[in-house]
């Protein structure tokens, strides 16, 4: 079949696996510059620390041979990684010239257009899942019962819905339920969503604001990635219990300094940051000078820049801004130099801390199209309505954190 050869041809010509690995790598600031390692193929990956060091030292004598502090090794691991698919389907009639072929012309036309699109929004998902967590935004105020009844919810981050998106919507007492996304008022930020794709709006009151009602991607309410939240903040505070399979409590080495940001307005963000940065010096070990906020935060800190120009200043060509979605600045006062930067994935009410070489997300090849074992990267399908072809990208991984005590995280930031 020409039109098949021609498709799979283009495929390998205009979709080879290092260009997808470089859109999505320059698109998202965390995947950009957290190490990686791509040879993980699955199964068990052992993630050794070293738990406390020997420490047995008297004074004035010997330490009794029986009373020895030994050095103690912890074998920590992630059990096996998390699966991502991102499909795209293109329909033969889109891609036809009259001889029945796909020509050159018309696919780098169509398909550019619809990577770029594509990549964007697998971006997104990927980058808010690996810093904040399994769901992707929430109910943010209660919507009147003709609205809940009617679909429509009010919600935080609206910037993240799509028309036709499949969503998971769950909160504290009731069962989680599939909807599909109709609708969305960037200005009232409302979505309005259906029980099945392109039929009417579905009764959503029981999913309320005080209840915390929460939007997840199709499968991240029950699998999704160790995520920079989890990982940073205490078990008791809302992280995870563990890191790697080992329970925080257990080794100092696991627990990163968790800093009270209920304090923080837009006035006095610049000082709480250096504060907190001071903190997590004094108890770390690491340098956690890479500062993530989302823009929110980001603009108050550039407004303090501005208004306290004699304790604190950016240095001279430091500030950056990207057209991939962050912007960074490093800021230098006499309490060190810090590097700040904003990006549109994380949440307003943290601020994480990091020390970026203290993470490494771990793949199996990062980004790759699916191949079927006689070569083809895309799947046929046949209906009435004329042929469809569906491209899947995978990625196969997950985030570890190798010392999180060199980071830390500001949290409860509500002003």
């Amino acid at each position: 079949m020409a039109t098949t050869r021609s498709f799979n041809a283009m495929l390998n010509d205009y979709l080879p696996n290092k260009m997808l690995s470089e859109e999505i790598i320059k698109r998202d600031w965390f995947l950009k510059n957290v190490p990686q390692d791509h040879s993980w193929k699955g199964g068990e990956l052992k993630t050794p620390f070293v738990g406390n060091e020997a420490s047995s030292i008297a004074f004035g004598s010997l330490t009794d041979s029986t009373d020895i502090a030994q050095a103690e090794y912890v074998k920590g691991y992630l059990s096996d990684y998390i699966e991502v698919w991102g499909t795209m389907l293109f329909n033969q009639r889109d891609l036809m010239e009259n001889d029945g072929k796909i020509p050159d012309t018309t696919f780098l036309k169509i398909l550019p257009d619809k990577i770029e699109g594509f990549l964007q929004h697998m971006k997104e998902v990927v980058s808010i899942n690996l810093l904040k967590g399994p769901y992707f935004a929430a109910v943010s105020t209660d919507s009147s019962p003709t609205d809940a009844a009617n679909g429509i919810l009010t919600v935080d981050k609206v910037d993240r819905f799509m028309v036709d998106q499949k969503v998971t919507l769950d909160d504290d007492n009731s069962s989680a339920a599939d909807y599909y996304v109709t609708a969305v008022d960037l200005n009232n930020s409302t979505v309005t969503i259906s029980a099945t794709r392109g039929s009417t709006a579905a009764n959503v009151s029981a999913y309320t604001a005080a209840q915390n009602a929460v939007f997840y991607h199709d499968g991240a309410d029950s699998a999704y990635f160790q995520s920079v939240y989890s990982l940073l903040r205490t078990y008791a505070g809302g992280g995870s219990e563990k890191v790697q399979n080992m329970t925080k409590t257990s080794w100092p080495h696991l627990q990163a300094i968790n800093i009270d940001g209920s304090t923080v307005t837009s006035t006095n963000i610049l000082d709480k940051v250096f504060d907190a940065y001071t903190t997590i010096r004094s108890r770390a070990r690491g340098n956690a000078n890479v500062i993530l906020m989302d823009y929110t935060n980001l603009g108050s800190v550039m407004k303090a820049i501005e208004v306290q120009k004699g304790g604190f200043k950016t240095s001279v060509g430091q500030t950056t801004a990207s057209e991939y979605g962050w912007t960074e600045i490093e800021i230098t006062s006499v309490k060190g130099t810090l590097k700040i930067v904003g990006i549109q994935e994380m949440p307003s009410s943290e601020i994480f801390f990091l020390d970026m070489k203290s993470w490494k997300f771990y793949s199996n090849g990062f980004f790759r199209k699916r191949t079927a074992p006689d070569g083809k990267q895309f799947f046929e399908s046949r209906a009435t309505t004329g042929y469809t072809y569906i491209v899947d990208i995978s990625l196969f991984g997950d985030l570890a954190c190798l010392k999180p005590s060199s980071n830390g995280i500001m949290y409860s930031i509500s002003y």
